[in-house]
C-alpha cells in the first residue's frame, strides 16, 4: 500500500528570531539596533511575511496528504522520503540548501518576501501553493532539471552542491595543490608559451581511451567549480571581475564552469589554467599539498570535506539533479 504525499515545508529561522534568541525580548533587540541606526519594525515586518507565507502554503496543503517542517539547520539530519514534495519556504539560497540531501523528489520554491529575492528559484508566491502540489506530485508535471555538482575524495567522501563548490584553505593562508583533469576530451591549454609542456598522453583504462593531461602545481586562494543555476552567483562575480570570455552555463546545462582564484606564479607553481569550462564526463583533479585545505557547497561551511596532504579531490557534473518545479 502507498503512502500518500507528504508536503515538507523547508524554511530557516528569521533574522527577527534571531534577534530575540540573542537579546531575549523585543525591546532589547529594538534598543540594540537603533543604537546602530536601523529600526526593529522593518525586521519583523519582514519575519511577518515570511511566516505568512508559510502558513498560507501549509493551508494549502490536501487533507489527504500528510506535511512536516524542516528548518534549515536540520536538514543534514532529516530523511526525505521518495513521496515527499518540497516546498521551499524563504530564499533562492534556501533551494540550494535543500538540493544536497534530496534524491530525485520535485521541489517547488515559494518566494516568502518578494521583492527582496531574485527569484531564480523561488518562482512562485504563496498563493499559487493550492496548485502547485497536487501538480509537482502528478505523473506529468513538468520540471526543470538543474545540473548539480559533485566532489569525490580518493577516500569516497562525497559533496553535493547545486551552485559551486570551493576547495581551498579554511582561513587566509595559501592553498597549495596539483591541478589536472580528466576525462574523454581534456580541455586544450589557452596561450600556449614559447616553450609548450609535453603534449598529452593517451592511457587505456577499463578499455576505454582516456587522455591524461599533464597536472600544474598551483598556489592560489582557492578554486570555484559551479553550475549554470552557480553562474548567477559567486561564479558571476569572478567571472564579471576579470573580464571573462567564457561563455557561462546556463542551469540545465551539463557543463560546468570553474575559476582560480588569485593564482600565484612563483618557480614552482604556475597560472597557465585559472578558468574553463568542463563538459560532460570531464572532471577537475586537485591533489593537496597544503596542511589543510577544505571543500563545502553552496557557501555551508559547516558541511564541508576536510583534506590533507597527498588526498586527492575530483569535481564533475553529478548524476543526480534537482527537479524544480517551473
Amino acid at each position: 500500500m502507498s503512502l500518500a504525499p507528504r508536503a515538507v515545508l523547508v524554511h530557516r529561522t528569521t533574522e527577527y528570531e534571531e534577534l530575540l534568541a540573542r537579546h531575549g525580548t523585543h525591546g532589547q533587540a529594538a534598543f540594540f539596533l537603533s543604537a546602530r541606526g536601523r529600526s526593529v519594525e522593518e525586521v519583523r515586518e519582514r519575519h511577518e511575511r515570511v511566516h505568512r507565507a508559510l502558513a498560507e502554503v501549509a493551508g494549502a496543503v490536501p487533507l489527504s496528504w500528510r506535511q512536516t517542517r524542516v528548518e534549515r539547520a536540520d536538514l543534514d539530519r532529516f530523511l526525505f522520503g521518495p513521496e515527499d514534495v518540497v516546498v521551499v519556504v524563504g530564499q533562492d539560497g534556501l533551494v540550494a540548501n535543500a538540493a544536497k540531501y534530496l534524491s530525485g523528489q520535485p521541489v517547488i520554491g515559494i518566494d516568502a518576501d518578494p521583492g527582496r529575492n531574485a527569484g531564480v528559484l523561488v518562482r512562485h508566491r504563496a498563493a499559487q501553493a493550492r496548485r502547485l502540489l497536487p501538480y509537482a506530485a502528478g505523473a506529468g508535471a513538468a520540471v526543470d532539471e538543474l545540473t548539480m555538482v559533485e566532489a569525490v575524495t580518493d577516500d569516497a567522501q562525497r559533496l553535493l552542491a547545486l551552485n559551486e563548490i570551493y576547495v581551498g584553505p579554511p582561513g587566509h593562508q595559501t592553498a597549495r595543490y596539483t591541478l589536472g583533469f580528466d576525462g574523454p576530451k581534456v580541455p586544450p591549454k589557452p596561450n600556449p608559451k614559447p616553450n609548450p609542456k609535453p603534449k598529452p598522453t593517451k592511457e587505456r583504462k577499463h578499455g576505454q581511451e582516456q587522455e591524461q593531461q599533464e597536472s600544474e602545481p598551483q598556489a592560489s586562494s582557492g578554486v570555484l567549480v559551479g553550475t549554470g543555476t552557480g553562474a548567477t552567483g559567486w561564479l558571476r562575480s569572478l567571472w564579471e571581475q576579470r573580464s571573462s570570455a567564457l561563455t557561462l552555463p546556463a542551469p540545465a546545462d551539463a557543463r560546468l564552469a570553474w575559476f582560480v582564484r588569485e593564482a600565484w606564479p612563483s618557480p614552482t607553481t604556475g597560472t597557465s589554467r585559472v578558468e574553463g569550462l568542463l563538459d560532460a564526463g570531464q572532471g577537475l583533479r586537485l591533489t593537496v599539498e597544503s596542511d589543510r585545505l577544505v571543500a563545502f557547497g553552496d557557501g555551508v561551511e559547516s558541511d564541508a570535506l576536510h583534506l590533507t596532504w597527498g588526498q586527492t579531490v575530483r569535481l564533475a557534473a553529478a548524476d543526480a539533479r534537482l527537479r524544480l518545479v517551473g
